[in-house]
């Protein structure tokens, strides 16, 4: 290898190490945070079985003003109120169905993060699918026509053929 061609791949090696290092770092940083616990010292229970309970409720929960944020992640004054809620209704003795039914009925469905299965809801819960078999289905159509043998070329007309002729001695 002449010195030109080590010393670009002296420089390509030097920028692919600069990436990979770049690219950890990146994923170090990204790996390394976690999402805020909006959860208040005041509205934690005494309770560490009741207190498992209502954070893994307020997982399942949706606040109403973020929408794509569970109540446990929101700093909203709603999700502060329907965490306290959802504690006071466990400190009652209710189940943790009773307080996702109680809720539900409150707020409509929309508070579930997961929704439930329901005719209502339905094609929410089929589109994936439906999704996944029409492109099956359009792959292997495509894989199909693909392997079809192609039609036989139509014959050359006498004009074609003298035609060709003609190009294939002019470019001899």
């Amino acid at each position: 290898m002449s010195e030109r061609e080590q010393a670009i791949v002296r420089r390509v090696m030097f920028f692919l190490r600069a990436w990979v290092w770049h690219f950890v770092l990146v994923w170090l940083v990204l790996s390394a945070m976690q999402p805020a616990i909006a959860v208040q010292p005041d509205e934690i229970l005494k309770d560490p079985a009741l207190e498992t309970r209502a954070r893994a409720l307020s997982r399942e929960l949706r606040c109403m003003v973020c929408q794509n944020q569970s109540i446990d992640d929101s700093d909203a004054p709603l999700a502060h109120d329907v965490r306290v809620l959802v504690r006071e209704r466990l400190t009652a003795g209710d189940s943790d169905s009773e307080v996702i039914d109680f809720l539900v009925a409150r707020y409509g469905e929309f508070v579930l993060l997961k929704p439930r299965f329901a005719w209502h809801n339905a094609v929410l819960w089929m589109t994936p699918v439906a999704a996944l078999i029409a492109g099956g289905i359009a792959m292997l159509a495509a894989v199909r026509r693909r392997r079809a043998a192609p039609a036989a070329a139509a014959p050359l007309t006498a004009d074609e053929e003298r035609r060709l002729a003609e190009v294939i001695d002019q470019a001899s």
